[in-house]
């Protein structure tokens, strides 16, 4: 399919022929359910790790490598799935990465063992890496800048949150009433069916001659595989594990490696001219900071749902709903608000509402009810990154040439993957710090240690606000070349 490339207007949009609009519409439902299907998985398994932990006889250390296997893999390999996509085609590469998501999930979810499930797990990162540059660079050469792509990346830019609300929902209702495999089974039938759907609504973009950046690969996938180790390795045993500081210092010297491999590579992996784009210089800082703060309040009010307010599971999951809705009503607005006011204006006002909720939370006390401790902050973090997610993906992808639209999108899910898992990893070792000796009931402490851990994530959200008002320059989009 053949999409111009000069930016589109709101009456191009509304002129536009059926047969297109319906077009567009197949590929972007196709590549949607594709992303949904990653996000959902990032959290589908939670509410389910007691009954694998009793079936599989997992350690209470080896439990959590259920979540790490996929995260590992997941966000080292996203810069190489990107430019595999790049090299080899993108659509294709959606294939390859749908189905081998989907064989693995089948073979996690008749998994006879731990060592079985774990394979399982890191191999679903690994067609997750595939998947995720591809979706969003498959969005970014179809649709041109203007309203057309504003309206599929404000669809697409919800699915991560909501993703990982209907996450937590789906797997407690599936735990509760089926069994934890069906977790990871439920993704068979859909990935199969996105395969196939894939040729039939998606051109194929083209494959740009050239050959792989060998070096630039090894250097910058094991650096950034032993940053998010070592980040993993952080969370769970603190700043001080040796081997987390072996992980930054290998992480430190192969990135520093990747940085020059790549500034002298004749095709590298990275286009480091990314960067010398000041807009999207400030929106690479602000989707790095944004999920620091935001997935790691996600993960401590999922532990308050259950342990202090005594929610079962599928309620737990189902208290998320508040956010999913606020962020889905307000993504339906914002390619407007975008067209009126620009992307600048729109982002800094989602990032002061996420600021805002983790103030609020930040009060948080143990006699606080849902109602008065969790709603309100729930809703404006709703609003928050749907405010926020769009504009940053705009503000990357603009002036992108259509050639590196893969480096450019594994790069913004590289760092907004790796800001989450940093900022996990700083709000639980501030959580740990604030309760190591403390008193009181086991809900006062998780309430407590959540607070002081909710202050640092809205000081990360101020620090991102800071960063975009003074770097990105807000001003209107030229087309790629």
């Amino acid at each position: 399919m053949s999409v111009p490339s000069t930016p589109s207007t709101t009456s191009d949009t509304l002129s536009a022929p059926p047969d297109q609009t319906a077009r567009l519409g197949a590929v972007l439902f196709v590549v949607v359910t594709a992303y949904l299907m990653v996000g959902v998985d990032s959290t589908v398994v939670n509410v389910a790790l007691p009954d694998i932990q009793r079936d599989l006889g997992f350690s209470p250390t080896g439990l959590s490598w259920v979540l790490n296997a996929y995260t590992l893999a997941f966000g080292g390999l996203l810069l190489l799935g990107g430019r595999v996509g790049d090299i080899v085609g993108r659509r294709r590469t959606l294939t390859v990465g749908v189905l081998l998501f989907a064989a693995s999930s089948l073979l996690g979810g008749v998994a006879g063992d731990s060592a079985w499930l774990l394979a399982a797990r890191a191999l679903q990162g690994v067609g997750a890496a595939l998947t995720a540059p591809s979706t969003l660079a498959l969005i970014t050469t179809h649709f041109p800048e203007g309203p057309r792509r504003h309206h599929a990346l404000g669809v697409y830019s919800s699915m991560a949150g909501i993703g990982a609300s209907v996450g937590l929902v789906l797997g407690g209702m599936l735990t509760t009433w089926a069994s934890w495999r069906w977790s990871l089974l439920i993704n068979v039938p859909i990935g199969v069916a996105v395969a196939l759907a894939l040729p039939r609504v998606v051109t194929e973009t083209p494959r740009h001659a050239g050959r792989f950046d060998a070096a630039g690969a090894l250097t910058g996938t094991v650096g950034t595989t032993s940053l998010v180790y070592a980040f993993i390795r952080v969370s769970e045993e603190g700043w001080s594990d040796t081997q987390a500081l072996l992980g930054f210092t290998t992480a430190a010297a192969l990135l520093t490696a990747f940085a020059l491999v790549e500034a002298r590579a004749a095709q590298p992996i990275l286009p480091l001219r990314l960067f010398a784009d000041r807009d999207r210089a400030g929106g690479y800082a602000g989707i790095l900071l944004l999920p620091a703060g935001m997935f790691g309040a996600f993960y401590f009010l999922s532990l308050i749902g259950q342990q202090v307010l005594d929610y079962s599971p599928l309620r737990a999951g189902f208290a998320f709903l508040p956010l999913t809705l606020a962020m889905f009503t307000t993504v339906r607005t914002v390619p407007r608000l975008l067209a009126r006011f620009g992307a600048k204006p729109v982002l800094l006002t989602g990032m002061a509402l996420l600021a805002a909720a983790g103030g609020w939370l930040w009060r948080l006390e143990p006699g606080d009810g849902y109602a008065t401790g969790l709603l309100g902050p729930l809703l404006l973090m709703g609003l928050g990154v749907g405010l926020s997610i769009m504009p940053l993906n705009a503000t990357i992808l603009a002036r992108v040439r259509p050639r590196e639209a893969g480096a450019a999108s594994g790069l913004l899910q590289t760092l907004q993957w790796l800001g989450g898992t940093l900022g996990l990893s700083i709000l639980v070792t501030v959580y740990g710090t604030a309760t190591r000796h403390a008193t009181g009931s086991p809900s006062e402490i998780l309430t407590e240690g959540s607070a002081r851990a909710f202050g640092v994530g809205a000081l990360v959200a101020l620090t991102a606000l800071l960063v975009c008002a003074v770097v990105i320059t807000g001003r209107k989009p030229r087309t790629a070349t």
